[in-house]
């Protein structure tokens, strides 16, 4: 927890990204969807209208910021508090205080960041001084708050999205940084327009990553008579290894999975691999990504080629024998093939359709004729009785009924025209035309 004096700090030893924190609204880069003229929230800044409120956000963009310049311009007390080193009894004893100053009129802006750390129990605790208006709690999260932050906080919460930083508008930081005081602006600094935007890139769209980056190159810089000289040699140096966004635990996971999966549904193979390297290069366990494979194989293609399934699998075995970096390529082998594979949901659809009359008719009984009589008790009860083993046929066919009376008639399974699935199509129709005219008979 740390209460502190806005904008005010030592500039000895503190980061770029800290120094060039900005002091209004005007000085906020991006988030134009929310700050420009006529935006929501703009307005209930202007007008003091503000209440408790969640910033969502890839890290970098704002969300500490925002929340210190609201708190400043609407002249209230800001609280700094870790969601990470706080528990319950900080928690009570700062809601305290905000009541205290509450009383001579002036309100308590209470900021948690990374706010879905805290465990149920924690969040709770904020309830009931968020409800009577002891404090406006902003909290920042870069997970989807939906599924990080208990039903009963978050209704009482207004959620804004905060969005990367777009490359010209980390130039502009870049820019600014490079000519305040409070920067880089004592100094004259020389560095192309270009080594800029590759900086911009390199950070993407998280404005602190590019701060971060420009200060390191400045300070590697060479130091010339002139000023100090950035060549992107020393940019290269500084850049060598990008910083991959992603969290096996958090969204991001979640998004480049279904990144792989849509690419490979579109036929896509260029996507695929990409999105597949993607995973790789930034950790991913390559076993989970053969296992996605192997249900794609059975949910996307099916009966249209059942290769995919196989070499789904066989794809999973060679990362289970060899594992990375070598797996990579047996990976890339199956991306490929199920992305240029025949297309069919069929199966998929036909077991969705099946589980909806299971569990509507979870008790519906099983027809008599294809219960096993192990007993003479239920041979008694005429288990098995009228059952007609295919195989002593010549077609390997019955007209026996399978299906409870209640589902006769039902069609789960609807092969498409593709691939190996026209053939299926033509068994199919041929079995239930002998049927039919057999039953007829």
């Amino acid at each position: 927890m740390e209460q502190t004096s806005l904008f005010t700090m030592e500039e000895a030893g503190t980061p770029l990204a800290s120094r060039l924190r900005p002091r209004s609204l005007e000085e906020v880069v991006g988030q134009q969807h929310l700050l420009g003229p006529g935006k929501i929230l703009r307005q209930l800044i202007d007008r003091d209208q503000i209440s408790s409120m969640i910033f969502w956000g890839p890290p970098g963009v704002g969300k500490t910021t925002l929340a210190r310049v609201i708190a400043h311009r609407t002249h209230s007390r800001f609280i700094d508090f870790s969601a990470v080193t706080s528990g319950i009894k900080e928690i009570r004893e700062v809601m305290k205080q905000a009541e205290e100053v509450r009383q001579f009129g002036q309100r308590t802006i209470l900021f948690v960041d990374e706010i879905h750390r805290f465990n149920k129990a924690q969040q709770d605790a904020f309830l009931p001084y968020v409800e009577k208006g002891s404090i406006l709690l902003i909290g920042a999260t870069t997970e989807n708050p939906s599924f990080e932050i208990n039903s009963a906080l978050l209704s009482r919460c207004k959620v804004f999205v905060l969005k990367a930083l777009e490359e010209k508008e980390i130039v502009e930081l870049l820019q600014r940084a490079l000519h305040d005081e409070r920067g880089f602006g004592k100094e004259k600094v020389m560095i192309s327009e270009q080594l800029l935007k590759m900086i911009a890139s390199f950070a993407n769209g998280d404005g602190r990553t590019a701060l971060n980056t420009l200060e390191m190159v400045v300070l590697n810089g060479e130091a010339r008579e002139e000023g100090i000289l950035i060549t992107s040699e020393l940019l290269e140096q500084c850049i060598s290894r990008k910083s991959l966004l992603y969290d096996k635990d958090g969204e991001e996971h979640y998004n480049l999975i279904s990144a792989l999966h849509k690419s490979m549904r579109n036929s896509d193979v260029q996507a695929g691999i990409y999105w597949l390297a993607r995973m790789l290069e930034a950790g991913e366990d390559p076993l989970y990504i053969a296992r996605r494979l192997i249900r794609f194989a059975s949910e996307d293609i099916g009966m249209a080629d059942s290769r995919a399934l196989e070499i789904a699998v066989a794809a999973y075995q060679s990362c289970h024998f060899i594992g990375m970096p070598e797996c990579s390529v047996h990976l890339t082998h199956a991306v490929t093939y199920l992305s240029l594979a025949p297309k069919s949901n069929a199966l998929y659809l036909a077991y969705e359709s099946a589980k909806k009359d299971a569990l509507k008719q979870l008790a519906e009984p099983v027809p008599l004729n294809i219960r096993n009589g192990v007993t003479q008790l239920m041979r008694d009860l005429h288990y098995g009785e009228g059952y007609q083993y295919a195989h002593a046929t010549e077609e390997k066919l019955t007209t026996m009924q399978c299906l409870p009376d209640s589902l006769l008639g039902a069609h789960y399974y609807q092969p498409t025209n593709q691939g190996s699935e026209i053939r299926v199509k033509e068994r199919m129709t041929a079995i239930e035309q002998w049927k039919k005219k057999h039953q007829q008979g």
